[in-house]
C-alpha cells in the first residue's frame, strides 16, 4: 500500500488504475477495462473517490443507510463494517475508526482493484469471469454488487476496451 500514484485529472486517475491492476497481477486488458467502467459508474462519472448518494447530507445518511458510518466510500462503495474491517487488516489503516480514510485516492484504488483481484467484497473474483478463455462483462458484477446494473456497466466496459 506504499504506491502513491497521480489523481489530479481523469487522464491520471485512469492510469494509475491501470498501474495498479499491473501491480497486483490483473493485466488482461479486458479485466482493466471492467475496472474502470465499474469506476465510472460507481464514481458518477467523476473518477474520483465519492461518498455513497454523495448529492445528500451525513445527517441524511445517518439516518436514512442501514449500515451507517460503513456506507459506501471511494473507487468501488467499500460498504459494510466487515468489509471495513477487512481492509483495515488488509491494510494496516483503521477505517473503522474513521471510514473516510476509504475516501483517500490511494486507499480507494488498493481497495478497488485488491477487492477484484481477491474476490473480497462477495467472495468472486474478477478472474472467475473474465480470464484468457472468457470475457463475461455482465456477470462480473457478481464480484461487487450481484446483478444490479450490470447490463450498463458491461456496456461501458465495451466501450473502455476499445480504447486500451
Amino acid at each position: 500500500m506504499k504506491t502513491k500514484y497521480k489523481f489530479s485529472t481523469r487522464e491520471e486517475t485512469i492510469q494509475s488504475i491501470k498501474l495498479e491492476c499491473i501491480r497486483q497481477g490483473l493485466m488482461l486488458n479486458t479485466q482493466i477495462a471492467y475496472i474502470l467502467a465499474t469506476v465510472e459508474w460507481e464514481t458518477a462519472r467523476t473518477y474520483r473517490p465519492v461518498r455513497e448518494v454523495y448529492w445528500r447530507s451525513e445527517r441524511w445518511r445517518s439516518r436514512y443507510l442501514k449500515y451507517y458510518p460503513y456506507y459506501g466510500r471511494g473507487f468501488v462503495q467499500l460498504t459494510w463494517k466487515r468489509n471495513y474491517m477487512k481492509y483495515s487488516k488488509f491494510t494496516g489503516l483503521n477505517l473503522i475508526k474513521n471510514p473516510d480514510i476509504a475516501l483517500d485516492p490511494n486507499v480507494a484504488l488498493y481497495i478497488l482493484v485488491d477487492g477484484f483481484r481477491r474476490g473480497a467484497f462477495t467472495g468472486r473474483n474478477i478472474k472467475q469471469y473474465i480470464n484468457r478463455n472468457k470475457t463475461d462483462f455482465k456477470n462480473a458484477r457478481r464480484c461487487i454488487n450481484g446483478m444490479n446494473k450490470s447490463r450498463q456497466i458491461a456496456t461501458i466496459a465495451n466501450r473502455i476496451l476499445k480504447t486500451i
